[in-house]
């Protein structure tokens, strides 16, 4: 596939640093390359028109990505207020944006599903002091997921289903859960995917039934 806007390609190119350098164990190059991720999707998205929920989204995602370069633990809570922030953002894009998609009752069940027993399980094993901030946040994602695919599409929806399983995999390693070799390669790759795919979603969705009048003045361009 041949990338045509040099920021969605500084974006590609910062996401290949970040995970190479998690594959290679090499520290200093995550440590440049993550925060560089979201202001770059979020210049791509903002050329392209999209309106300001989803920048706002992006922006937030930034912070905690940011605050979780810091293993301490008010910086995670701190990260996960800034992504759960970012989460209501998608909410109000979806809802001021979307259109309601087929198979919403269906996906209601899933991630209803999803959501009990993945908490059911995190529980035992998260420090006390998680539980609850944990479980909040879960129900948080759980919804943006299920907007994403019920109001924005397949694209947008497998992109809040990666973020799901992204941050499950955090969650697992607060909860002592076995964890695959190099577990956060594996939480960047589906991090990195999960908001990729919710930009493109939206991207698609909104040139395809473009809102009849948009409250934030953007034009969007034509340039993929």
């Amino acid at each position: 596939m041949r990338v045509r806007h040099p920021l969605l390609a500084a974006f590609l190119l910062a996401a290949l640093v970040d995970l190479g350098s998690l594959a290679a164990g090499y520290g200093p190059g995550h440590l440049v390359a993550k925060p560089l991720l979201m202001p770059l999707l979020a210049a791509y998205a903002a050329l392209r028109g999209a309106p300001r929920p989803l920048l706002a989204a992006l922006l937030c995602g930034w912070g905690g990505d940011v605050l979780l370069l810091s293993g301490a633990e008010p910086a995670f809570l701190a990260g996960m207020a800034s992504f759960a922030a970012g989460h209501v953002c998608y909410l109000l894009l979806f809802t001021a944006y979307g259109r309601p998609h087929a198979h919403r009752a269906f996906l209601l069940v899933c991630y209803g599903v999803l959501l009990a027993g993945t908490v059911a399980v995190l529980w035992p094993g998260l420090p006390a002091a998680l539980r609850l901030p944990v479980a909040g946040y879960s129900l948080l994602l759980t919804v943006m997921a299920y907007r994403a695919g019920t109001r924005f599409g397949r694209t947008a929806g497998i992109g809040g289903a990666l973020f799901m399983l992204s941050d499950t995999l955090i969650a697992g390693g607060l909860a002592d859960w076995p964890q695959p070799p190099r577990p956060d390669l594996w939480i960047m790759l589906t991090y990195i995917a999960a908001q990729f795919l919710l930009v493109g979603g939206t991207l698609k969705a909104l040139d395809t039934h473009p809102p009849a009048a948009r409250t934030d003045g953007a034009v969007r361009s034509a340039t993929p």
